[in-house]
């Protein structure tokens, strides 16, 4: 016991020591920002109470640093941890959306068939009791009014139907689901892909979300997409990009230039002339091609949606006149020849699916647009090392043409300026 006391004597006349105006002036404590430490002191065994053996050289101060810090999440990892939990709420919410656009993309399928059926049974049957009208003297009272009320209520029922294109709302919601799994399985993979999960991940699958809405809204009245747009345009699905700052050492392009066979990570002059050319093939053929048959589509569905009402509805007033002396006889067969007419413009109309037809080119044109926007976004960053990989990106663009990646070189001609749209022969797409 005293040997300790005598060590703990000799520790504390060292500190002293080497602060000698501690003991002169009284300093208020300060709070120090260093790690905690845990101090043992040691002595060996068999000491004695001796003055000999309590020399300085016989004990040992163990100093067991502590890390405060070690344990506790850092802001940073917290950070992380909330935006991967908010990135697999955004997947749990395209699931669910999928699922949503799914149920109702089959019963706006089932509405097309059941209108389309039901209509033209009464449009035909109408017809059928106008023209036995003049042979049936003693019921051509019913048999007219029965007429009228039919072609009236088909004329009416076409112009709902007409308004509302059912294989197009069916479309619609065919491609928005599979748009929404897609972007499900982006943003499942994102999350759980073992990387570092930021913020701007997460706000570029909220703007996934939000254009995935606008482009195919879930009600139907109101919000429905313009069924007879005076324009036709590409359908748009994806966010708009956001113009990018370029640091001072991008804006200094480290493009090989024109050093032929020269690479940056994976791109080459090569490359950037072949992309260049695609890039023109996709605006002058391809999109073109697709806006050009789908204004056509459009003015035949246009046409044909103002003659079945109009014919049925005309029908319906020459029914009237069904029974009353000469004029009878014209007023049956003009009620029979609008309703058979009513019924085969509706016929063409939705059972040839010409709604869903536009909707289709719509979509094919936009996923032009959108090829061509990820190509220019890839050639619109100065600095190559912060592009996508060269040969990733030509890859992916080949697949989604559906053409092999060595199959693209033959565009490479079509970038420079002396080459016309008009020369151009071949389309860049070949899936569809």
């Amino acid at each position: 016991m005293a040997a300790a006391l005598q060590a703990q004597r000799l520790f504390l006349t060292a500190s002293t020591s080497s602060s000698p105006s501690s003991s002169c002036t009284a300093r208020r404590p300060r709070r120090s920002t260093a790690a905690p430490c845990r101090a043992a002191l040691r002595m060996p065994s068999g000491l004695q109470a001796s003055p000999a053996a309590t020399a300085p050289a016989d004990l040992a101060l163990k100093l067991d640093w502590i890390d405060a810090r070690a344990g506790a999440p850092t802001a940073a990892a917290a950070r992380d941890g909330t935006a991967g939990e908010r990135l697999r709420a955004v997947a749990d919410a395209a699931a669910d959306r999928a699922e949503m656009h799914d149920i109702i993309g089959r019963q706006r399928d089932n509405w097309n068939h059941l209108l389309l059926h039901s209509t033209n049974s009464l449009a035909l049957a109408a017809s059928a009791m106008a023209a036995l009208a003049p042979v049936a003297p003693p019921i051509v009272a019913a048999l007219k009014a029965s007429a009228g009320a039919l072609l009236a209520t088909a004329a009416v029922t076409m112009a709902a139907f007409n308004r509302i294109q059912p294989s197009q709302l069916a479309e619609e919601q065919r491609n928005a689901t599979r748009l929404w799994r897609q972007l499900e399985r982006d943003v499942s993979y994102r999350a759980a892909a073992g990387a570092v999960v930021t913020d701007a991940d997460v706000q570029e699958a909220m703007d996934r979300v939000l254009a995935l809405d606008a482009a195919y809204p879930l009600p139907l009245l109101p919000g429905m997409l313009e069924k007879f747009p005076k324009t036709v345009e590409p359908a748009r699905w994806w966010p708009r990009r956001r113009p990018q700052p370029q640091p001072l050492r991008s804006r200094r392009s480290k493009s090989f230039g024109r050093r032929a066979g020269s690479s940056s990570n994976g791109w080459t002059s090569e490359l950037e002339e072949e992309m260049r050319g695609l890039l023109r093939v996709l605006r002058a053929k391809d999109e073109h091609q697709y806006l050009t048959v789908g204004r056509l589509v459009l003015t035949l569905n246009r046409g044909l949606a103002v003659a079945g009402p109009a014919l049925a509805g005309a029908g319906a007033v020459a029914a009237a006149f069904i029974g009353g002396g000469d004029a009878g006889g014209w007023a049956s067969g003009a009620a029979v020849l609008c309703g058979a007419l009513a019924a085969a413009a509706n016929t063409v109309e939705h059972g040839g699916q010409l709604g869903m037809l536009f909707e289709l080119l719509r979509n094919c044109a936009g996923f032009y647009r959108k090829v061509q926007e990820d190509i220019e976004a890839a050639l619109g960053e100065a600095d190559p090392e912060r592009r996508e990989n060269g040969e990733v990106f030509e890859t992916k663009v080949a697949l989604l043409l559906g053409r092999s990646a060595t199959d693209l070189r033959q565009f490479r001609e079509m970038a420079s300026p002396s080459f016309r749209d008009e020369d151009i022969k071949d389309y860049a797409g070949k899936l569809f």
